[in-house]
C-alpha cells in the first residue's frame, strides 16, 4: 500500500558551470517515492520518477517554484479574485471569469484529456502546493512581486488547471462586428472588405435584428475576462503598438519535411507558434520521464504534460486553425420578469448565481451570474427587453486549451496520434506530426458546432429557430499522411486541399498567406534540409507583400529628394526586413502609411469601426490600376502608392530625423520591443 504522505525528497542537480553541478536535497511530502531532477544550463528541468503521480507531482512543483507569481496571477484570473489585489479597475475582469467558468461535470472534465486525468491534474495541483507551503514557510524566498503588491501566493485546486479564460476562443466579436457593420452599410459591401475565402459565408441579418439592439455593451464581459492582464505601471514596449502585436499572433507556423526531403533521410518538424512577447514567457519548456512517459518541449507553466515537444516515437506540432466555436444568441425577455426568455413558444427560466467580487480599497460586490438554455447571459438591456447570451463550445468537457495534449505526450504512431487528436477541443489548431518511421501528417482540431440552417458568422435570435445538432467528429476534419510533395506547412491560414469532402464546414476568416507561402517557397527549393536550414527558417524575414509591393514604384517619380532617394533604395533591396536595413524601415513605415490610407479609401466612415482590412485584400487592389472596392469607386492606385510613400518617408524623418543613414530598422526608436519587470 502506497503511504502518500510519507517524506521523500527532489534530488535537484544545479548547473553552476559546464564541468560542474550543485547537489541539492528538497524533502517534499506527497511524493510516492524520490524524484530526480536535472536543470540545465539554460535552465530546463529534466524529471526522472518511478511512477506517474510523482512525476505531475515534481512538475507542478517545479514550475511553481520557477513561475510562481505568473502561477498566483493565473490562479486570480481563473477564479475571478484579481480585484482582491488590483481593485474596481478587474471587477469587470473578475465577474467575466466566475460567468465563463466551466460548469458541467467536473470529472467526465477531468478524465475528457487523458483516461488518468483526474490523477494526472490532482497530482500536477499538489505539486504546485507543495511548493507554495514551502515557500509561505520562508516569506523572505517568495519573489519580489509578493512583496511590492504585499500579498502571498493562495493554494491551486484541480478545477484551476482546466479554466478556460487563456484559451485563444475565436471570432464573437467579429461576428458582432460584422453585423454592426452590415446594420450600417449593405452585406455587399461588407462582403468586399471582409476577405472571405475559400467561400463567402451567409451574413444575411434576421429581421429581428436591429442596430439598436447590437449597439450594446453584448460582450463586455467576455472581453474583460479575455483580456490581458495590465500590471500597475506596465510598459510591454517602445514601439510595436497594439495593433502589430495583435497581427504578430497570425503568424504562427509549423511544418514537416519527410525524409526524401532531408539530408539525414529522416523527417524534420519544426513549429514556431507566435504568441505575444512578456515577461514572464507564456512558454515553458520541461523533459518528464517515468514509465510509460518520455517526453520533452514546450507548454504553459501552469498545465501538466507538454504542448508541442517529441517523445520517443514521434513529434507534434501546432498553429491556430479557423474554427468557430461561439455564437450570439439574442432573447424577447418577459417585461415583467427579465429573468425568463422566450424559447420556441414557451419563457423560460434563466438559472441564476449568487456570487460575491471582494475589491481591494473598495466595498465587496455582490454579482448574479445568469444562464439560459444556450450558455452564459453577458447583457440584459432592460429598455429593449432583451437578453443577450454567448454560446460557447469550449465551454463543452474538454474545452480548456492544450489539455488534450496528454494523449498526445504518449503517441507512439500515427493512428495514436490521430486518436489522441480527436480530443482536442480547444483552442481549434493545425496539429502536425512526424515519427520515426517515417511517416508525417496533418490533423485539424477544435469542437466545431454542427450548425442547422444558419453560417454562424451573426448573431441569432435565440428563439429556437438556429440550434446546434452536436459537434463535427474532429478526425473528419482536414488532415493528411504523407503528402506525395513530402513536405507540410502551415500558418494560420487557409490550406484546405480542393478535395476536402465536407466543404460547408471549412471556415471562410482565415489569416493572411504570406508566412505559410514563404515556408513553402524555401520547402520546396531542395531535397537535402538541415536542422540548421529548419533554424534559420525560423528567422527568415523574407516579406512576400514587399516583393510585390515595391516593384510598383519604378513607374513613379519623386521631385523631393530624400523621397527619391528612398525610392530607389527600396528598388534596390532584398525584400528581407533584417536588422539594421534602412530599406526595411522604408518599407516597414509605407506598409503602415498604405495599410492607414487604405482604410481611410477603401472603408466607409460609418463602418469604420468595425472592418480591419487585412493587407491581402489591400493587395488584391492595388494589383488593378484603377481600384473600384468599398468606398474608393474610381480611385487611381499609383496616386494612392505615391502618397502613402511620401507620407511615410516624412514620418521616418520626424521620428528618426532627416538623415537617411540613422533609419536602421529595429533600433530602439523603430521596431524595437523592451520588457521589463511591470512592477519596477
Amino acid at each position: 500500500m502506497i503511504k502518500t504522505a510519507q517524506l521523500y525528497w527532489i534530488l535537484l542537480l544545479l548547473p553552476l558551470s559546464l564541468f560542474c553541478q550543485r547537489k541539492e536535497d528538497l524533502p517534499v511530502k506527497g511524493l510516492h517515492a524520490p524524484v530526480e531532477v536535472l536543470r540545465d544550463e539554460w535552465g530546463v528541468n529534466h524529471i526522472y520518477a518511478s511512477n506517474q503521480h510523482d512525476l505531475f507531482f515534481a512538475q507542478g512543483y517545479c514550475a511553481a517554484q520557477d513561475r510562481l507569481f505568473q502561477f498566483e496571477i493565473w490562479r486570480r484570473q481563473a477564479t475571478g479574485t484579481m480585484a482582491e489585489i488590483f481593485g474596481p479597475r478587474e471587477v469587470r475582469r473578475d465577474i467575466g471569469a466566475r460567468l465563463f467558468k466551466y460548469r458541467g461535470d467536473i470529472n467526465r472534465e477531468y478524465t475528457y484529456y487523458h483516461p488518468q486525468g483526474n490523477q494526472i491534474i490532482a497530482a500536477f495541483t499538489e505539486g504546485v502546493n507543495a511548493y507554495i507551503r514551502k515557500a509561505l514557510k520562508d516569506p523572505a524566498s517568495l519573489p519580489a512581486e509578493f512583496r511590492i503588491l504585499n500579498i502571498s501566493p493562495d493554494y491551486w485546486t484541480p478545477d484551476v488547471v482546466v479554466s478556460r479564460h487563456a484559451s485563444i476562443m475565436y471570432n464573437a466579436n467579429q461576428e458582432l462586428n460584422l453585423a454592426r457593420a452590415i446594420l450600417r452599410s449593405d452585406t455587399t459591401t461588407v462582403k468586399e472588405l471582409f476577405w472571405f475565402h475559400p467561400q463567402v459565408p451567409s451574413v444575411s441579418l434576421d429581421p429581428s435584428l436591429t442596430r439598436h439592439m447590437l449597439d450594446k455593451d453584448i460582450l463586455g464581459l467576455y472581453t474583460a475576462f479575455k483580456r490581458d492582464v495590465n500590471l500597475p505601471g506596465a510598459q510591454a514596449t517602445t514601439e510595436v503598438a497594439m495593433a502589430e502585436l495583435q497581427q504578430s499572433l497570425d503568424g504562427s507556423n509549423n511544418w514537416i519535411v519527410g525524409g526524401a526531403r532531408s539530408s539525414s533521410g529522416f523527417p524534420l518538424l519544426a513549429n514556431d507558434p507566435h504568441r505575444r512577447i512578456g515577461l514572464p514567457s507564456l512558454r515553458y519548456m520541461v523533459h518528464l520521464s517515468a514509465p510509460g512517459w518520455n517526453v520533452t518541449g514546450a507548454g504553459e507553466p501552469t498545465m501538466p504534460g507538454v504542448s508541442i515537444g517529441h517523445n520517443d516515437h514521434g513529434a507534434w506540432g501546432l498553429t491556430i486553425a479557423e474554427t468557430d466555436a461561439e455564437d450570439i444568441y439574442v432573447y424577447d425577455v418577459d417585461p415583467l420578469n427579465m429573468l425568463r426568455y422566450q424559447y420556441k413558444g414557451s419563457w423560460l427560466q434563466m438559472k441564476e448565481i449568487m456570487d460575491t467580487i471582494h475589491v481591494k480599497n473598495s466595498s465587496s460586490q455582490p454579482v448574479r451570474l445568469r444562464y439560459t438554455l444556450h450558455g452564459p447571459v453577458t447583457y440584459i438591456d432592460t429598455a429593449l427587453r432583451k437578453a443577450y447570451v454567448l454560446r460557447c463550445a469550449w465551454l463543452e468537457p474538454g474545452g480548456a486549451p492544450y489539455m488534450a495534449s496528454l494523449r498526445i505526450n504518449q503517441a507512439k504512431n500515427w493512428d495514436e496520434f490521430r486518436q489522441a487528436c480527436s480530443y482536442a477541443s480547444m483552442p481549434g489548431e493545425n496539429m502536425i506530426w512526424a515519427d520515426r518511421k517515417g511517416n508525417i501528417g496533418w490533423q485539424v482540431v477544435g469542437i466545431l458546432p454542427n450548425r442547422i440552417g444558419y453560417s454562424g458568422y451573426v448573431p441569432v435570435p435565440g428563439d429556437g429557430q438556429f440550434e446546434w445538432d452536436g459537434f463535427f467528429p474532429v478526425t473528419n476534419r482536414p488532415h493528411l499522411l504523407n503528402p506525395a510533395n513530402g513536405f507540410l506547412a502551415t500558418a494560420n491560414e487557409y490550406v484546405t486541399p480542393g478535395n476536402y469532402p465536407y466543404k460547408e464546414k471549412i471556415g471562410s476568416s482565415w489569416s493572411d498567406p504570406f508566412r505559410g507561402n514563404r515556408i513553402r517557397e524555401v520547402l520546396a527549393s531542395s531535397t537535402k534540409h538541415t536542422l540548421e536550414g529548419m533554424a534559420e527558417l525560423q528567422h527568415d524575414y523574407l516579406s512576400l507583400p514587399a516583393r510585390k509591393i515595391v516593384p510598383l514604384l519604378r513607374n513613379i517619380s519623386f521631385n523631393k529628394g530624400a523621397v527619391s532617394q528612398a525610392r530607389d533604395s527600396l528598388l534596390n533591396w532584398d525584400f528581407r526586413l533584417e536588422k539594421n536595413s534602412i530599406p526595411a524601415s522604408i518599407y516597414v513605415m509605407w506598409e503602415r502609411e498604405l495599410s492607414a490610407r487604405a482604410r481611410k479609401y477603401f472603408v466607409p466612415d460609418s463602418i469604420k469601426p468595425f472592418i480591419n482590412l487585412q493587407m491581402s485584400r489591400i493587395l488584391d487592389q492595388l494589383e488593378k490600376p484603377r481600384i473600384n472596392f468599398g468606398a474608393a469607386r474610381n480611385l487611381d492606385r499609383d496616386e494612392l502608392l505615391r502618397e502613402s510613400f511620401v507620407a511615410a518617408v516624412n514620418a521616418l524623418e520626424k521620428k528618426l530625423g532627416p538623415d537617411m543613414s540613422g533609419w536602421q530598422y529595429g533600433q530602439e526608436k523603430f521596431k524595437h520591443v523592451f520588457l521589463r519587470n511591470p512592477l519596477q
